[in-house]
């Protein structure tokens, strides 16, 4: 596969050039919040002028080859596995830049490019007396993972304030930049059904694309304001223990059927604390599962099974993870 690799890589920086840490059996877990799993073959961490074009290169050559390629942001809602990842990991982390603002009559867009970090993009609009994107204060990782994922917290989602996201698309065999533009129902933030967008789900996840850019509309505030409302999430996430041990926040989904969150219906089977090798049901949040110092990939995957399987037989709910189990099984 090494051969391969650096073939494809050559390939790559003769279409299109652009500076790039290139990383061989590169160990997942210093690029993950779990701080688990095993070994990438290849990590690809591009960076600056030439950034789009060599990532067309990259899909595009890769796709020839059938050389499989993972895109990576912050790494804050995913298990790689033990065995790690075969084929290149696209980091997009170096993607970052300063915001850009364009005015409008009663609101304002502000973009931002996918590698930068959610909490970075808040303290960013908190600059500029922007409010809406609060509710990202204090969370890990990117901008890019937050779209794909639709990320959501305190009854805000990235769908709410999203306008437009640029990405690159495999379409008509071949890989080109176009811009999506989100459609909303008129004076309304939420956005209509056929934008693909629903609870923890966008259109991307069923696309062969990599998220470049996304656009927020936004609207003036009260620039303390928006501070206070900041710290009270950071403040919050830092009660509830979301920094005290290596973790990826919520492990399952709420599901507004059951009645009650995920965690509280955890917490009621009295499964808090419970333990698989070096992974554990936090035992300050029932929905936390945390790495206690030694967890393996399998030890994460264990427990979301037994929780998952105590449930239904307790209940007859079926918890869905939120968090993603990547790589090699």
């Amino acid at each position: 596969m090494k051969k391969q690799i650096d073939t494809l890589i050559k390939k790559c920086f003769c279409e299109a050039q652009c500076e790039a840490d290139i990383r061989y059996n590169e160990p997942m877990k210093n690029h993950t919040t779990f701080k688990v799993g095993g070994p990438a073959d290849c990590l690809i961490r591009p960076d600056g002028e030439g950034f789009s074009g060599f990532c067309i290169a990259l899909l595009k050559n890769a796709r020839d080859m059938k050389i499989p390629v993972f895109i990576l942001g912050g790494g804050a809602n995913i298990v790689v596995s033990d065995k790690g990842i075969r084929g290149i990991v696209l980091d997009m982390t170096a993607w970052t830049g300063k915001s850009v603002l364009t005015l409008f009559e009663n609101d304002e867009e502000i973009i931002f490019k996918s590698g930068t970090g959610m909490d970075e993009a808040a303290c960013n609009a908190a600059a500029l007396s922007l409010t809406g994107l609060e509710f990202l204060a204090g969370m890990p990782g990117t901008i890019g993972g937050a779209v794909w994922m639709n990320a959501r917290c305190y009854g805000s989602e990235i769908a709410d304030v999203l306008s437009r996201v640029e990405i690159i698309a495999y379409e008509k065999n071949e890989y080109i930049v176009k811009r999506i533009e989100i459609e909303k129902e008129k004076n309304s933030c939420v956005p209509l059904q056929d934008t693909g967008f629903d609870y923890k789900q966008s259109p991307f996840q069923k696309m062969d694309c990599i998220i470049l850019s996304a656009a927020f509309k936004l609207n003036k505030g009260d620039k303390e304001e928006i501070l206070v409302k900041m710290n009270k999430n950071k403040k919050d996430r830092f009660e509830k223990g979301h920094y005290k041990f290596p973790c990826a926040g919520s492990a399952f989904k709420n599901n507004r059927d059951f009645g009650k969150p995920a965690g509280q219906i955890i917490d009621e089977l009295g499964l808090k604390g419970l333990k698989k090798g070096g992974a554990q049901i936090a035992p300050f949040h029932g929905n936390f599962i945390i790495n206690t110092g030694n967890a393996k990939a399998k030890d994460i995957r264990t427990l979301v099974n037994e929780v998952t399987a105590k449930v239904k037989k307790e209940t007859g709910f079926t918890l869905e993870p939120e968090i993603l189990f990547v790589g090699e099984r």
